[in-house]
């Protein structure tokens, strides 16, 4: 199948039975309340899995609780950096020594490449986890030097009971993204995976236990986001909702918590990063960073290059795309040939395909791809579309799948102008050997993150996150930590002051 092609076949790789179906509250997989269960579906094939047990406010409530007890009462706030450092080590070690199966446990239920998930995401996980286990013992506060006969430091405490809603497209990278810093800083947490992909969430809730993480730390219910996520959102006892998705889910999430307890919020939302190419880039470098920039993951990532700009070489850079088009393999994602496999659920590839249906009434040119393919599962071919003009709906609105707009621009001026067009701004590409160009234009463009000459160049030190409607709060980094933590000053007057 594809522009190179693979068949759906299991014999790349021994696929592992399901083992954790259930939800995990308090330490202990038990049923939902209501004893409902839902699908989980392999997007190769479209067809069932397994079913997992669907939890709905009465759970998320069984497991705040937990969690409240766990912080309010339970060894982990009251650890040690050290100690708590000690356990999230071991729980990076077991994540490493049972990467295989997890990596499966991603491809089956959401799409992702098998090969992909061995060297990126399951070890990026540990990775992340061993990042904020290195920082857990270096919480520091500050002294203060007041006036009038004062003096005071600052603690840095844990922020309490987080409550953490995780999207479909990176199941692992996402858990761990929210549970390093949280785990780290002391907190408890009670975490609802995408309904898209539970299946390797429970998994970690499993290892987290056997790394000797207490019960009630870290809690997982499976559910949809208008029950299971509403709760989250507006729980009382719940001090702080971290929140990856869309923009339009992350604006309810902001109004619960408000109309609840006025807890914190950090929302990672939509993007539609442009990517500037100037006539100074080298073609070969240049295509190679624009294609994967948008295809990489089938376009299921929140920075894709979705907008691409170029200048005098745009005909060049057409030519190099459709070239790339032409040999990018979509397929089964256990097979070690493909590049591409299949969207994460049917509502997704049927909204992607719908978008696709937008641009060519739209009037844009549809350069290549643009079709499903295969006779099951929820595969796209890598669509790129010529002639798109700003207000064309592909152009303005977050697609989250494998389709590029290539787009002009005349004056450096006028590519910032159109970069900034846009209700999001999480990140950005510039594609320049001219540093005057590459300062000028990343200081310009209002998003979380600016590559140059490069996209996706992730790293656990650099924070990210979003501009105007992209959200705010950031992940990564020691940023991401202090968004887990309160800071408390304590003041006392100095002997022989007024004040004393």
């Amino acid at each position: 199948m594809a522009n190179g092609s693979s068949d759906h076949s299991e014999s790349f790789v021994k696929i592992p039975p399901i083992k954790f179906t259930k939800l995990f509250i308090n330490g202990k997989f038990v049923d939902s309340i209501s004893g409902k269960t839902f699908e989980a579906v392999d997007p190769r094939t479209g067809e069932v899995i397994t079913r997992v047990s669907e939890g709905d406010g009465e759970d998320i409530d069984l497991a705040v609780k937990a969690a409240r007890h766990a912080f309010d009462h339970g060894p982990w706030p009251r650890m040690s950096g050290y100690e708590r450092g000690r356990i999230l080590m071991k729980f990076a070690d077991l994540i490493e020594e049972n990467m295989e199966e997890l990596a499966a446990l991603d491809t089956i239920n959401g799409g992702k490449l098998f090969s992909l998930c061995k060297v990126l995401d399951i070890p990026g996980a540990a990775r992340i986890l061993r990042y904020y286990a290195g920082a857990a013992d270096k919480i520091h506060g500050t002294v203060l030097k007041l006036s009038k006969g004062l003096q005071g430091y600052t603690l840095r405490e844990p922020i309490g009971v987080v409550g953490s809603i995780i999207p479909w497209n990176f199941p692992t990278i996402m858990f761990f993204m929210k549970a390093g810093p949280a785990l780290a800083a002391g907190c408890t947490m009670v975490v609802k995976p995408a309904e898209q992909t539970p299946l390797s969430a429970l998994y970690y809730a499993y290892l987290a236990k056997l790394a000797g993480i207490p019960d009630g730390v870290l809690n997982v219910v499976n559910g949809y986001g208008e029950t299971a996520g509403a709760a989250i959102s507006s729980h009382m006892d719940i001090d702080k909702v971290s929140f990856t998705g869309s923009t339009e889910v992350g604006r309810k999430i902001m109004t619960a918590a408000a109309g609840s307890n006025l807890k914190p919020v950090s929302l990672e939302l939509g993007g539609k990063s442009p990517l500037l190419i100037f006539d100074d880039a080298d073609i070969d470098h240049a295509a190679d960073i624009a294609f994967k920039g948008i295809f990489f993951n089938k376009g299921e990532i929140c920075v894709a290059s979705s907008r691409v700009y170029s200048k005098g070489i745009y005909e060049k850079i057409v030519k190099k795309l459709v070239e790339k088009s032409n040999a990018w393999v979509v397929g089964d994602p256990f097979d070690p040939r493909v590049h591409q496999g299949p969207q994460t659920d049917k509502k997704q590839f049927e909204k992607i395909l719908t978008y696709i249906e937008h641009g060519k009434r739209e009037g844009a040119t549809l350069l290549t791809g643009g079709k499903h393919l295969g006779k099951k599962g929820y595969y796209i071919e890598p669509t790129i579309f010529t002639d798109v003009e700003e207000d064309m709906i592909i152009a303005k609105e977050e697609i989250f799948g494998p389709v590029m707009s290539l787009m002009k621009f005349e004056t450096m001026e006028e590519a910032i102008k159109r970069a900034n067009t846009t209700t999001y701004g999480l990140a950005a590409g510039v594609i320049t050997k001219n540093l005057n160009v590459a300062n000028t234009v990343s200081r310009s463009i209002r998003a979380g993150v600016i590559w140059i000459n490069c996209y996706t160049a992730f790293d656990l030190d650099c924070p990210y996150g979003g501009y105007k409607m992209s959200g705010f709060g950031r992940d990564y980094g020691l940023d991401a930590l202090n968004q887990y933590l309160q800071i408390k000053s304590i003041v006392t007057p100095i002997h022989d002051s007024p004040w004393h």
